[in-house]
């Protein structure tokens, strides 16, 4: 029976063995998971994935932009100067006619007859004046000699003098005429667009229907544009603190974009600026005149204005898809030297593009994620996808 106990107690130490052994190794797997965990959590998939940009103050263009209409630099209302029956309109309503282009004709008959009438006239007060004056001629040596009175010169002097005068008066009713019978050819003084005709052919003109048709020089074309009282003190205040640097002599370049976002060829210079504010909208407005040539812009369009010349000294720009906003306001996130997000507090300014002017909360050199934030937590470490510059949004426009 000893033999069998001595192999029950082998038995026994070999499965204990066994069960040491299972142990260890059951521990040496745990320990390598958690150490995997702990990597993971370091680095892991879970970690988010941003684009950086990385702050460059410099000298940014500013260039706002306004809503603007159109306005004819010299609009030209086209009346008949004389009475009479209208002939005939010979020009083509709504295109563009030339300085001196005739635009009307009048009935010239009635005005012809005048001219006549007129220049007879003058014939007769000529020879009564010639008349006169030979008789003036012959009264005055006459009457030094005493053969005549000193009245019967007077009277010839006094006929003399009331001929001459009616001669000029005769030649004045000529002049009258003249110009009656070139007021019936009525013309455009200005090179513009016409607009429709107000009165028909055949139609009777008179000091009440005088008005026939509307010119509207199309170049220089003025563009009118207005600045809320608002805008306008934020942006003088920004000025004298130094934000924002005026360009020389303050010629600012207006730029005109057209309805479908193309940029007008010519640009033009603020020739004018009211002196007061308008009562009714509170705004203030400024005046630009542009070259029109080719008459691509019209009276009375809608266009927008870019103020371009001023600078932003050392400004800091960055796009829209990095700023946020909660509760407290608009933040961004910095990522420091150990790759972990903070959350940054800023200030923004206008928009440019597709930028934003941070006022406060940044600085140069610093970090911001413009991709990837709505994933990022405050001192949460991050993966860098792409690295950007500052100034690559920063582009002169």
């Amino acid at each position: 029976m000893k033999p069998c106990a001595k192999d029950t107690s082998a038995v026994d130490l070999q499965r204990l063995l066994a069960a040491a052994a299972f142990l260890m190794l059951l521990s040496l797997l745990v320990l390598m998971h958690a150490g995997c965990s702990k990597k993971q959590e370091a680095a892991g998939p879970g970690t988010p994935e941003v684009t950086l940009m990385t702050i460059v103050q410099q000298d940014v263009p500013v260039a706002p932009e306004y809503v603007a209409q159109t306005q004819s630099s010299r609009q030209v209302n086209i009346h008949a100067r004389v009475s009479g029956f209208l002939e005939k309109r010979v020009y083509t309503e709504g295109e563009i006619v030339k300085e001196g282009q005739t635009l009307f004709l009048m009935d010239q008959k009635p005005f012809k007859v005048q001219l006549d009438q007129a220049k007879a006239a003058l014939a007769r007060q000529e020879a009564a004046h010639k008349t006169a004056r030979q008789n003036y001629g012959r009264t005055k040596p006459l009457a030094e000699k005493n053969a005549l009175s000193q009245k019967d010169l007077d009277d010839a002097k006094g006929q003399f003098d009331s001929t001459g005068a009616a001669v000029e008066q005769a030649k004045a009713q000529v002049e009258q005429a003249k110009l009656n019978l070139s007021y019936t050819v009525i013309t455009s003084p200005v090179q513009g667009i016409t607009s429709a005709a107000l009165q028909q052919d055949g139609t009777y003109i008179n000091p009440q229907n005088s008005q026939l048709t509307t010119v509207e020089a199309l170049s220089p074309m003025w563009v009118n544009f207005s600045l809320s009282e608002n805008e306008l003190q934020r942006y003088r205040r920004e000025i004298e603190s130094g934000k924002v640097r005026e360009p020389l002599d303050k010629n600012y370049i207006v730029e005109i974009i057209l309805v479908d976002g193309s940029v007008f060829p010519y640009t033009g210079k603020i020739t004018f600026a009211a002196p007061s504010y308008d009562t009714q909208t509170g705004t203030f407005l400024l005046r630009a005149s542009v070259e029109n040539p080719d008459g691509i812009l019209r009276p009375n369009q809608f266009v927008r204005v870019r103020l371009k010349g001023a600078v932003r000294p050392k400004a800091i720009l960055v796009p829209q898809t990095a700023v946020q906003q909660g509760s407290r306001g608009h933040f961004v996130w910095v990522v420091g030297t150990d790759d972990k997000a903070e959350l940054r507090p800023v200030m923004v300014g206008d928009w440019r593009g597709t930028d934003w002017f941070i006022t406060e909360g940044l600085k140069g050199g610093e970090r911001v994620v413009v991709e990837g934030g709505m994933t990022v937590r405050p001192g949460a470490p991050v993966k860098i996808k792409d690295q950007k510059r500052g100034e690559s949004t920063a582009a002169t426009k």
